[in-house]
């Protein structure tokens, strides 16, 4: 995390929508409102997204829940504004965010595959915690545990009003003994005037055993399990999220 953040959160960050459509949210969206509900003791009206990004999931939870969203790239946050104008955005780092009130529910989607080793992982999931309120609920949905990790090339894309984007997505691990799995992305945009040019984005991306996610999250004071990610687009349930609970009682914490 020490490193330049990838290109898609700088300067290709205007080309989200296209990379990753909102419409194409709406189950994973569903599947998280289900989850953290069923985990949240009492009423959920207020969701901390942090690591928002483009604002796509949000741009569906945001019908029953008040979300407040969090980026550290304000140029994807202008992005997201577009799409939530109704949402409070905020710039910040999720491993050092502190505000001044507690949230019904916390998610943190993919953008926690950013934090690549088990401290910067610790200090993400210590910040969820501090904003969750006793009895509350969190999620983090990591593409990726250890155990799951398969090498892959997926392909997608979509066309705007003016320009459109076609990818490939390159998911290896040049060193299976380390916590980091990388993503290659090849971009290629066409602009309105029909030229088209390649871009390269380099994204370095954290992988941990699922125990050594259950134990970061229970010294953080969680009560959690890993659930199985249910998406038709994922027939086989190979992937899991983590959904935890902030005890209402003290005594209760690990």
């Amino acid at each position: 995390m020490n490193s330049p953040a990838p290109r898609l959160y700088r300067e290709l960050a205007t080309w989200w929508p296209l990379l990753s459509a909102p419409e194409d949210y709406a189950e994973e969206a569903e599947f998280y409102a289900r989850q953290l509900r069923a985990a949240c003791d009492g009423p959920a009206h207020t969701l901390l997204d942090i690591g928002s990004g483009g604002g796509n999931n949000a741009s569906h939870l945001k019908r029953g829940f008040d979300v407040t969203l969090i980026d550290p790239s304000e140029d994807m946050l202008e992005v997201s504004r577009r799409l939530n104008p109704e949402c409070e955005h905020r710039v910040g780092d999720m491993r050092t965010l502190r505000m001044d009130r507690q949230f019904d529910i916390v998610l943190i989607h993919d953008a926690i595959c950013y934090m690549t080793d088990e401290g910067d992982l610790s200090r993400a999931i210590q910040t969820a915690f501090v904003h969750c309120r006793a009895g509350g609920a969190a999620l983090f949905a990591p593409d990726f545990v250890r155990e799951s990790f398969r090498p892959d090339t997926s392909t997608g894309g979509h066309d705007g009003e003016n320009r459109a984007l076609r990818y490939l997505a390159w998911t290896w691990d040049p060193n299976p003994k380390d916590s980091t799995y990388v993503v290659d992305y090849a971009f290629l945009l066409r602009e309105s005037d029909s030229a088209a040019h390649v871009e390269h984005d380099r994204h370095v991306e954290g992988l941990f055993p699922r125990q050594t996610w259950l134990e970061i999250l229970g010294r953080a004071g969680f009560l959690a399990r890993a659930v199985s990610y249910e998406h038709a687009d994922v027939p086989d349930r190979e992937l899991e999220v983590f959904v935890a609970r902030r005890p209402t009682d003290p005594g209760d914490e690990p």
